[in-house]
């Protein structure tokens, strides 16, 4: 163990004057997960949007549908409601780009809603803002919604003939009226991380298949190098030099990590979860990984070719398993193969302990990156072993 300590050692101060291992397991991790939260931060934590209303009307319909519908939402956050005198104005406000969209609500509106004519809201997007667009709808036909079971409700109460004299009056008793079914917003936090936590996970985890290739590629490198040749000859063991190589990328997988967590929760403010159970998340997709890039470098050849196909597979399994964008949400056959790497595995566990939960919800997610690494790093471990046999 000792002679196993010594050569992992020996690895770490060679590593650490190489500057290729603080730029993959720390600098480029940082940066991109950086990059990544601030172009798409904004988006995913929910975009406020610019809307402009024009009412020519003034009745009590349409001021139901400003009081009611959107100035709630911008109570809540969700938009910036802004006035125009006419229809042009509003037009004009969505054509500089100073709104997403802006409602109309014509002359006589309130008149042909109380009499059950058809009444048109009209919507004015932005070619420039498609999603913005598509909520100032989604808000005109939710009203237009609300107004259609107002007219359905009279028309019962009324057995199929409304009186117009009456027809006002039941329209308010219906729109007082309590909803029968509440419906509860969440965010779903209990099973979904913030995007600065989901970029710095992302990236922490797939630069850990670059940090950890530094180890047990070492054993190609001092083969080409000439240098095993003369370590075999010595007094050591092979399993003591196949022990230093594999325990050297563990180590700096997991130092990676660990300083990766800690940078990301304070520069980004990246919510991991339960310490212990990212430390459980951490130490198998560490084992993992190792477990994947031993058992390229133990196929290859020269240590050129172990650093192409491990960057080859590195990037295609990261790509896959969601280290980029949540791979989940593109569903089907793309979405099932992305749980065939560790990647998504890993991901999966964060979003288990997002909002509280305890480590054991981490369980599942460590035990399939566990099975990742027994069933890459126990063929590896032999396949190197019998390279080492004199």
């Amino acid at each position: 163990m000792r002679t196993a300590l010594l050569i992992t050692a020996k690895d770490l101060r060679q590593r650490t004057r190489d500057l290729s291992l603080p730029m993959y397991a720390l600098l480029l991790p940082l940066a991109l997960a950086f990059v990544f939260d601030l172009t798409m931060g904004a988006a995913a934590n929910g975009e406020r949007f610019r809307y402009v209303v024009a009412d020519a009307d003034g009745g009590p319909a349409a001021a139901r549908f400003v009081d009611a519908v959107l100035r709630p939402a911008e109570r809540a956050g969700v938009l910036e409601l802004r006035t125009a005198r006419t229809a042009e104005e509003a037009r004009r406000i969505v054509g500089d780009g100073d709104a997403a969209a802006a409602f109309v609500v014509p002359a006589g509106f309130s008149a042909q809603v109380a009499a059950g004519r058809a009444a048109e809201l009209e919507v004015i997007g932005s070619a420039e803002s498609t999603t913005g667009t598509q909520v100032a709808r989604s808000l005109a036909t939710a009203y237009a919604a609300e107004v259609r079971a107002v007219r359905l409700a009279v028309a019962v109460a009324a057995g199929g003939r409304p009186d117009p004299a009456r027809a006002g009056e039941l329209a308010a008793r219906a729109g007082a009226v309590p909803a029968p079914v509440a419906v509860e917003a969440r965010t779903a936090a209990d099973h979904q991380l913030s995007v600065a936590t989901y970029m710095a996970a992302g990236m922490a985890v797939f630069f850990l298949f670059f940090t950890v290739q530094f180890g047990v590629t070492g054993l190609l490198e001092e083969r080409a190098n000439g240098t095993m040749p003369r370590l075999l000859a010595a007094p050591v063991r092979p399993v003591a030099v196949l022990a230093g190589k594999m325990l050297t990328s563990v180590l700096v997988g997991l130092a990676s990590m660990a300083v990766l967590v800690a940078a990301t929760t304070l520069l980004l403010g990246a919510s991991w979860g339960d310490p212990l159970g990212v430390a459980l998340l951490v130490a198998a997709g560490v084992l993992a990984a190792t477990g994947v890039m031993a058992i390229l470098a133990a196929v290859a050849r020269t240590p050129e070719q172990a650093a192409g196909w491990q960057a080859a597979v590195a990037v295609s399994l990261g790509a896959l398993g969601g280290a980029f964008f949540p791979i989940a949400q593109v569903g089907g056959i793309v979405a099932a193969l992305g749980l065939l790497t560790p990647h998504r595995w890993f991901m999966r566990g964060l979003a288990d302990l997002a909002g509280g939960a305890g480590a054991a919800a981490a369980l599942p997610a460590t035990g399939a990156l566990l099975l990742f690494a027994a069933a890459t790093g126990g063929p590896a471990l032999l396949l190197l072993g019998r390279t080492l046999r004199p």
